[in-house]
């Protein structure tokens, strides 16, 4: 059988930093709308290399990569205590710029997909980089967070060095950053189209986040996956799948 899809390593760097990362695109060699992939908190890019090569085989060229320092298993530099959905945000610039300006990748046709704390750094690149967005996807979103570190760390004047997280160790430089602004000032300078997924069982990252989010975006829409937690299992990811094929589709030029 005639392979569909073509998969391929790529690496891009950021101040000295590898990128790691693997591309998928159709085998047909011409020129495609892109996803870029993110993972979440303590993740690695093979947790969404199901969607990547899903995309694919539908006509999307899907990158999925590991943020540097982001988490177990990632094939990227960097530590998880050099780490921030800033630094995280920086690299995903540097992937957006890098993968655009690839032949065969249709520039004006650039989404981003991202899982939990994956979701947060996508919702915050298309806030600031709304020109070059044509749509997000975010699937349960952790706006949470800066809640989560207001609460770790109640003095901001007094942040200390290391800390541990859900058994990562971070740096000072995390909760800086997720101090240093509000999400949802962010996610209003987005124009573009949005689609969100959420758990009505996520205990990590309540919905209401994503309900309060869906309503700060100026073109959003939440899909509620009744009875989910904090990850979607089988049945639920195939059909964000094709809910998330289906908005691709849609809003490509």
């Amino acid at each position: 059988m005639e392979n569909l899809t073509d998969t391929r390593e790529l690496v891009f760097t950021r101040d000295g930093k590898r990128l790691f990362g693997e591309l998928v695109t159709p085998a047909d060699g011409g020129l495609h709308p892109a996803v870029i992939l993110c993972h979440g908190y303590g993740g690695n890019h093979t947790h969404n290399m199901g969607f990547a090569q899903y995309f694919a085989e539908n006509g999307f060229a899907a990158y999925a990569f590991d943020f540097a320092g982001g988490g177990w298993g990632s094939r990227s530099d960097g530590h998880s205590d050099e780490m921030s959905v800033l630094t995280e945000a920086d690299d995903l610039f540097t992937v957006m710029d890098g993968l655009r300006a690839m032949p065969g990748i249709d520039g004006d046709n650039l989404f981003l997909f991202g899982a939990s704390q994956g979701g947060f750094v996508c919702s915050y690149a298309a806030g600031k980089r709304p020109d070059v967005v044509r749509g997000l996807i975010a699937l349960f979103p952790a706006y949470v967070l800066q809640d989560d570190t207001r609460r770790r760390v109640p003095d901001p004047a007094n942040i200390p060095e290391r800390m541990e997280v859900m058994g990562m160790p971070l740096g000072a430089v995390y909760h800086r950053d997720a101090l240093s602004f509000d999400i949802y000032d962010v996610i209003r300078e987005y124009p573009g189209p949005v689609l969100l997924f959420h758990g009505t069982a996520d205990t990590l990252v309540p919905i209401a986040y994503s309900e309060r989010a869906a309503k700060t975006f100026p073109a959003a829409r939440l899909v509620t996956v009744e009875g989910a937690g904090h990850g979607f299992g089988p049945e639920d990811g195939a059909k964000v799948a094709e809910e998330s094929l289906a908005f691709l589709r849609e809003n490509r030029k």
